[in-house]
């Protein structure tokens, strides 16, 4: 600081610093004649992207069918070290298939290494499991489908990343900054649309929705405490939170309500998270053969994304199979098993229940 504005000023020397943690400067930092202008630097838009996947790519060997506005358009949200790891770990793909050239599909799944982790290919699922994971994937790409403040969906897939069995990816189709209550009750009943489908299809609850309900929760309760969209509490705030100063961390939150205020945001959370569960729950059950097709072609070929997707949302469901051909197929196993087992002698049949027939009835077969 005496350098910066000491007795002697050196009008050739510019101080420049950088922080991600503006909040917690000394305002002593920040006087006029210190560090007294400030550069905002938000995330880099769609344009931005594409300009530092450019610079990136630069040196490194692209196929022809790279498109680099495309993964701009899907990596909404990365940042510039985000977008550089997504470019060397593509590199790193394609030199491990003995490729000559990077191509697309080496950034897309670079992307998903970046969003989820490196596919957990040692991980061996029964077909059973397999098939939760699919339905509630399903679930939660169908619900979002069908609500229209919802992101389209980009991609559904039950292969393992990191400590998911699968997931589900969204993209907006733009930029966006502020987000409205209509998006939030969105987003979370497609939270809740896992758990439903699991139930729906199975009748029966697993752990597999953990993490919705804890994204599902805190969303709710932001809607009520922080951007004052409960219609009971009214447009106002509700708790000031305490960090460590230079580490960044929330270690307290203080209550500034009473008991009953606490009761009312229980409740405005609970009714929020209650409303999304019966949309999600409607959804899934006016639409339960399409969730049957998703999940269903989830499982054959682990996942889906692009025209493929979108024709398993527009495209008219098939009945499912005939239960003839199951009875069928059972029947022919029965008599399979039956030769392999020799011919089966019948009892002789005795005088008494040759006198329990009515006349001109055969008797009974015996049973063996």
């Amino acid at each position: 600081l005496v350098e910066m504005d000491g007795f002697e000023t050196n009008t050739t020397i510019i101080v420049i610093a950088a922080t991600n943690r503006p909040d917690v400067l000394d305002p002593a930092l920040l006087r006029p004649g210190r560090f007294d202008r400030r550069v905002t630097l938000d995330m880099p838009d769609l344009n931005g992207r594409h300009q530092i996947l450019k610079i990136h790519a630069n040196g490194k060997p692209l196929a022809e069918d790279v498109n680099l506005e495309a993964l701009a358009k899907q990596t909404i949200g990365f940042s510039g070290a985000d977008l550089s790891n997504l470019m060397n770990e593509g590199a790193i793909l394609a030199a491990r298939a003995s490729k000559k050239v990077i191509e697309m599909v080496d950034l897309e799944e670079s992307i998903d290494r970046v969003i989820a982790g490196p596919e957990r290919k040692s991980r061996k699922v029964s077909q059973h499991e397999k098939e939760i994971t699919a339905y509630h994937e399903a679930g939660h790409a169908l619900v979002a489908r069908m609500l229209p403040n919802a992101d389209p969906v980009h991609k559904i897939t039950i292969v393992a990343r990191g400590m998911a069995g699968g997931y589900t990816r969204q993209l907006p189709t733009e930029d966006r900054y502020i987000a409205t209550k209509s998006q939030f009750t969105a987003k979370i009943a497609i939270f809740m649309g896992g758990r439903l489908a699991e139930e729906l299809i199975f009748n029966e609850m697993s752990t597999g929705a953990s993490q919705d309900f804890k994204e599902a929760t805190n969303l709710a309760k932001k809607m009520v405490t922080s951007y004052g969209m409960s219609e009971k509490l009214g447009p106002r705030t509700f708790g000031s939170k305490e960090e460590m100063v230079f580490l960044g961390k929330e270690i307290h939150e203080q209550r500034d309500y009473s008991e009953k205020t606490a009761d009312l945001i229980d409740q405005e959370v609970e009714a929020i998270i209650q409303a999304a569960y019966q949309n999600a729950k409607t959804i899934l059950t006016d639409n339960r053969d399409r969730l049957r097709y998703l999940a269903e072609q989830l499982v054959a070929v682990e996942t889906l994304e692009g025209e493929h997707l979108e024709k398993l949302f527009t495209e008219p469901v098939p009945p499912p199979a005939p239960k003839e051909l199951t009875l069928e197929i059972k029947t022919k196993k029965t008599k399979k098993v039956a030769q392999a087992e020799g011919p089966v002698k019948a009892k002789p049949k005795t005088k008494t229940k040759d006198k329990l027939a009515e006349p001109g009835t055969a008797a009974p077969p015996q049973a063996t």
